[in-house]
């Protein structure tokens, strides 16, 4: 039985991160990337670009204020895209809309359902992934309940959401010290300031901004760098 609250569990110092050493037997840090909430227009073509331009492991569809019919409409090429190039294609918050499209999984909030539920209904091969902030406490939680992933964050200043949330990257190195399910960095995060979440442990760099809000091909280069540093 988990602990309802992480002041029962240590409390984690910087120097948890400093320490870290990243196991081998664990895959190198991979880049995510998460769509801007405008995804129509031109941006099946960047997507693409981007994709072309170096190693990304997935794709999340995120839009905001559309109904389902809408939605899927816009990510059905996006999807596309993604599968040819062999990277998942993941859904924000929707488990019905995951289901529709066939997608490779889902992303939930803490208040977007059940990983367990997510399972029953995109089946046993479904990337589930949960966002815990800065809870050790959620992660475990979403670890018992199935999830594949864990996400982390925000570890720095981001315009794409309002964050309450600001982990330090020694929670990061915990949990690859404990857990084998790999963790996501998420918030903020530029090929300048990653380097120390890749030290500490992250398994993914989920990146928005630093991707859509310039050449996005340069930027997925430069990602590739760090991740190859």
């Amino acid at each position: 039985m988990i602990d309802q609250d992480d002041d029962t569990l240590p409390p984690l110092g910087p120097e948890f991160a400093a320490q870290f050493h990243r196991d081998d037997r664990r895959p190198a840090c991979q880049l995510y990337l998460i769509s801007p909430l405008d995804v129509s227009g031109g941006f099946a073509d960047r997507l693409a670009r981007a994709l072309d331009a170096g190693p990304v492991a997935a794709f999340q569809f995120r839009v905001k204020g559309v109904d389902q019919h809408a939605a899927a409409a816009l990510a059905e090429p996006l999807q596309r895209i993604c599968g040819d190039r062999d990277v998942a294609f993941l859904i924000n918050d929707s488990i019905s809309l995951a289901k529709r499209l066939g997608a490779d999984g889902v992303h939930l909030g803490q208040g977007d359902g059940d990983p367990r539920e997510a399972r029953s209904v995109l089946g046993p091969t479904a990337q589930i992934g949960v966002t815990c902030h800065d809870s050790r406490h959620l992660a475990m939680e979403a670890g018992e309940a199935g999830a594949d992933y864990v996400a982390f964050g925000s570890f720095y200043p981001t315009t794409t959401k309002e964050v309450r949330h600001h982990p330090d990257p020694s929670i990061l190195s915990w949990w690859a010290t404990v857990f084998e399910i790999p963790s996501v960095a998420i918030g903020g995060i530029t090929p300048a300031n990653a380097r120390p979440l890749v030290k500490a442990g992250a398994d993914f760099l989920a990146v928005s901004a630093a991707i859509w809000g310039g050449d996005e091909a340069a930027a997925v280069k430069a990602f590739e760098a760090v991740l190859a540093g």
